[in-house]
């Protein structure tokens, strides 16, 4: 018994282990993918969307009503948090993209993904980072089911001058891939508590490997035009997301006086739920370019997230 209890916690340490590293298993596959695209391309087409509700399936397994309640007992900060990231992602992601000059389909991509919502890896950072892991995780869901209605009307309002966008088309998708598998998962942790605990075990490694697909096959598919774009692209997308961590973090430390909690919003601003602008790029606009900055945005925002949580776990609050 004794030693089968081991096995079990030592898979699960494992299992850990590999999740933590899901930056360096982004940057590997994403530089592979440059390299041999068509190792990666093939996931393409339904295998992202399916990949993406495999991945809200499984942050829906990890949620419990307690996670919504919990907001009720930090109001003031939840709100400020979601606030921060439906106003100065999207604003920075619409400035960027003209400061960098770049050209109408990046630029509404950019847009697109600078108005989702907060992804799962933001509650890995922050668990990692040892900020406050019960904030994270009412922020990324009060933002989740909010980015039903403010996906939608963001980008059409941000990105409608430079291509016509179907906001009632992304409406409908972000509800279908966002809100059905992520319900659809507490509804299985709160009626099959112990089958969750199960799935739970493997389910983050599991959204790790997906979000490493998605990325690749974008950054092989757009190798040409990422490498056309050059550093405009990639300067327009990681100022998108070291913005945001810094903006996030003063505004909320200005207002609050929280170490903790900044640190928590912080992250939560800086980090989107990438592949769901992968997939609504993917779905709602004809041009292939307008998903390349949200694959390229998953890069950054791991990579940063991933620096910050390191420097902030060495210097506790």
């Amino acid at each position: 018994m004794t030693s089968s209890l081991s096995a079990a916690d030592n898979l699960k340490s494992l299992f850990q282990k590999l999740t933590n590293a899901f930056p360096a298993w982004v940057l590997g596959a994403s530089a592979v993918a440059f390299v041999k695209p068509d190792l990666f391309t093939w996931f393409s087409g339904p295998w992202i969307t399916i990949g993406l509700g495999f991945i809200m399936l499984g942050m829906g397994l990890t949620l419990e009503w307690d996670d919504f309640a919990a907001v009720l007992k930090f109001p003031k900060w939840v709100f400020a948090g979601v606030l921060l990231q439906f106003t100065v992602m999207p604003c920075l992601g619409w400035g960027l993209g003209y400061a960098f000059a770049l050209p109408a389909q990046l630029a509404v991509g950019l847009v697109l993904v600078a108005c989702c919502p907060g992804g799962t890896a933001s509650n890995v950072v922050t668990y990692i980072a040892r900020a406050n892991l019960a904030l994270s995780v009412a922020m990324t869901a009060v933002s989740t089911f909010l980015a039903v209605i403010m996906t939608p009307l963001l980008t059409a309002l941000l990105a409608a001058s430079r291509v016509e966008v179907n906001a009632f088309g992304l409406l409908i998708n972000t509800f279908q891939v966002v809100i059905l598998p992520v319900s659809a998962g507490i509804l299985l942790n709160r009626f099959m508590p112990r089958a969750t605990q199960k799935v739970t075990v493997f389910s983050p490694l599991a959204a790790v490997f997906f979000i490493t697909m998605i990325v690749a096959s974008i950054v092989g598919a757009g190798k040409d035009q990422i490498i056309e774009a050059g550093l405009r692209l990639l300067g327009a997308v990681f100022c998108l997301h070291l913005f945001g961590f810094g903006l996030g973090y003063f505004l909320s430390r200005l207002a609050f006086k929280n170490e903790q909690v900044a640190r928590t919003i912080s992250i939560e601003v800086g980090m989107q739920n990438s592949g769901l602008g992968v997939v609504l790029a993917r779905l709602n606009f004809a041009n292939p370019l307008v998903a390349i900055p949200s694959a390229l945005s998953s890069l950054s925002h791991c990579l940063l997230g991933s620096l910050f949580a390191g420097f902030w776990r060495r210097h506790p609050g």
